[in-house]
Order: C-alpha cells, then structure tokens, then sequence
C-alpha cells in the first residue's frame, strides 16, 4: 500500500503572514495554518466520495471511512491503497472487492463533503439515518477515568495546539489513557482516522476495551460511525444531538457529552439495567 511516486502530498500545516492588530505589542508577523485539501476517496476507479480534509494520516482515513460509512464489513475487504497528490488535491485510490463495489454502485450516492457536514449529496432520506446492529454491551467508563482521559487530551492535539483549527478523536484504555489519537479539519474525518488507525493495527480487537473521546459535539453521524465498528463507548466535549441520544440508545452504546473538567454528562448508557434514570 505504497504511496504514488513523484508529488508529495501538502503538509498538515502551513505559515502564513500576519498583521495582528491590537494585543501584545511586537506580536509575530506570521502564524501557523491548518491545511484542508480536497481528497477524493476512489474505489476500483470510480471517485465515491470528495471530502475536505488535513493532509495527513490518509490510509487511516481511507480505511476507516470505508468501514464507519458501510463501503467495506471488514478490513480484509480493501485490498490496495495509493495516495495520488496533485494539484488539485488528492486521490486516494483504493482497490475493494467486487461485492463491495457492486453495493457502493447500487446506493447511487455521490457525497462532496466539507468541513463539519456529513450528508452534502445524499440522494435520499432513506440513506441519512441507517440501521445500525447492536453493539456489544461495553461497561459505562468510571467519572474519574473518563476525566483522565479529558485532561491529557489536548497532549495529543499537537495540530490543535499549533493552529487551533482541528478536532481530535483518541482511543482510550479501561483506565483511561489515550493510547492512540488522530487530528483533522474536520470532526467526522478524525473519528474516521481513528478507526481507521486502530483496526489496521488491531484488527478485530479494537474496540474490545476502552472507549472513544472526541474534542466535538455528538452528532448523530459520530454516534453512527462509531456503532458501525463496534465503538461501546463515546464521550464528547460537547453536546450531542437529540438523534444522537436515540441512536446510541438503539444500538446499545454508552454516550457521554459536555466532557469538561469536573463535570460530564451521561445520556445513553448501553446496560439493560442502567436505564433507571439515577436522581
């Protein structure tokens, strides 16, 4: 899975020159920009889907995407991957089996993704809210341990912390460390890195222990993207959706939202006997 020969692709960062008016006198003349670049997913030639992305981590982003949107049921299923940079963005070009392909033609859709919106050309409303199956009922992580997580997570935003423009999605362990995290333009794009991330060095054992921790609100699209890889656990920083709550109640997920020192909020827990609401 090698990348194309020749054009580099950008970096995920980028300086840029300044005039900053008012604040601390003698402020610096440039500063340091996120990058966001047009990248086309492509299966066995044919362009499915282009999404506004962070130049970086893109073999993760292609597997993940192609699992957490129900292109591919398993890893297994993408054979080949090669990064195409040009000049007017980049190609990810992925070779999938044949019964995959023949599904992604049948749905008939052709997304042009930006920053922060995950339905732009969905041809039908049928294709927005889908089935999810259930995920494994997965323990509902300790206050103190989703609060560890909270307070290391901006150490692994080093994009954030340079531009202030990404989000980021961690995997954490049972005690809460963050194990593993990725950073994107946007929201949906680093969860999708995450996945992505963690199956290709994992495999089927994932998500068996620990749960996701992203630096945005829950959309109902984070809530589906995770259930359709077998995430148990979520928690934001933000707020989730009304949609989001119903999803993760259906699919049997713990959902956590306004994750802030001190304090967070559970609105979805997976366990049967947890749904008695605690006063």
């Amino acid at each position: 899975m090698a990348d194309s020969p020749g054009k580099t692709s950008p970096p995920a960062v980028s300086e840029a020159w300044v005039n900053v008016r008012g604040g601390i006198k003698g402020a610096r003349s440039h500063d340091l920009v996120a990058e966001e670049v047009p990248v086309a997913m492509v299966y066995n030639g044919v362009s499915h889907a282009v999404m506004m992305a962070s130049p970086c981590d893109l073999k993760d982003f292609a597997l993940g995407f192609s699992l957490s949107e129900g292109i591919l049921q398993r890893p297994d299923q993408l054979f080949s991957i090669e990064i195409k940079p040009s000049e007017d963005g980049i190609e990810v070009q992925m070779h999938i089996a044949g019964d995959c392909y023949a599904r992604l033609r049948e749905q008939r859709r052709n997304m042009a993704g930006r920053t922060g919106c995950g339905l732009c050309g969905t041809e039908s409303l049928a294709h927005v809210v889908r089935t999810l199956e259930k995920v494994a009922t997965k323990p509902l992580p300790g206050d103190e341990i989703v609060q560890e997580a909270l307070t290391n997570l901006k150490k692994h935003q080093p994009l954030q912390l340079q531009t202030g423009a990404t989000h980021g999605a961690a995997w954490c362990d049972s005690q809460g460390r963050i194990v593993m995290a990725r950073e994107d333009v946007g929201r949906h794009n680093a969860l999708d890195k995450l996945i992505g991330a963690r199956l290709r060095e994992h495999g089927e054992q994932a998500f068996s222990e620990g749960f996701a921790l992203i630096s945005s609100r829950a959309s109902f699209e984070m809530v589906q993207k995770s259930a359709n890889v077998g995430i148990g656990s979520l928690v934001a920083v933000s707020a989730p959706t009304a949609l989001a709550i119903r999803e993760a109640e259906k699919s049997g997920m713990n959902l956590i939202g306004f994750a802030r020192p001190g304090r967070h909020v559970i609105y979805a827990r997976g366990d049967e006997k947890a749904q008695e609401r605690e006063l």
